[in-house]
């Protein structure tokens, strides 16, 4: 993968400019004083739960935002800790990993979907018209 750094590259510039337009709608909606109290009963809840327990989002999107690190954590780890090894097979390396990965320049040779090729094509286009022009 030599060629991907213009992909990671504008992957990064999407995920900065989703991030921008998200942050600027936010600003947006919590300018109206309405608008902030909606918000603001929606995380912290108006107080008519029972036990004690929280009656807003906040706790749940704290949760899942807490969620979302350690899950951006282990992928990174694990991205990480496969950097630059190189992949150990078993077996020999010069053998395809599928079945269908056979030697395509003998048209004689055997293929998974037609195991018994009995003999070569020797069917050829025609060179004139069946018009007799």
């Amino acid at each position: 993968m030599n060629g991907d750094a213009p992909l990671s590259g504008l992957m990064f510039f999407t995920l900065i400019a989703g991030v921008v337009v998200g942050g600027g709608m936010l600003l947006w909606f919590l300018r109206s004083r309405q608008n902030r109290e909606i918000a603001a009963v929606a995380l912290e809840g108006d107080g008519r739960s029972r036990h004690g327990e929280p009656s807003g989002a906040g706790a749940e999107l704290g949760g899942l935002f807490g969620m979302a690190l350690v899950a951006m954590a282990l992928l990174t780890v694990g991205y990480r800790s496969h950097m630059g090894g190189s992949v150990v097979t078993p077996t020999a390396v010069n053998q395809p990993n599928n079945q269908l990965a056979t030697d395509r320049v003998n048209p004689d040779t055997p293929k998974p979907y037609q195991p018994a090729n009995p003999a070569p094509d020797t069917r050829a286009a025609p060179t004139s018209s069946s018009t007799g022009r």
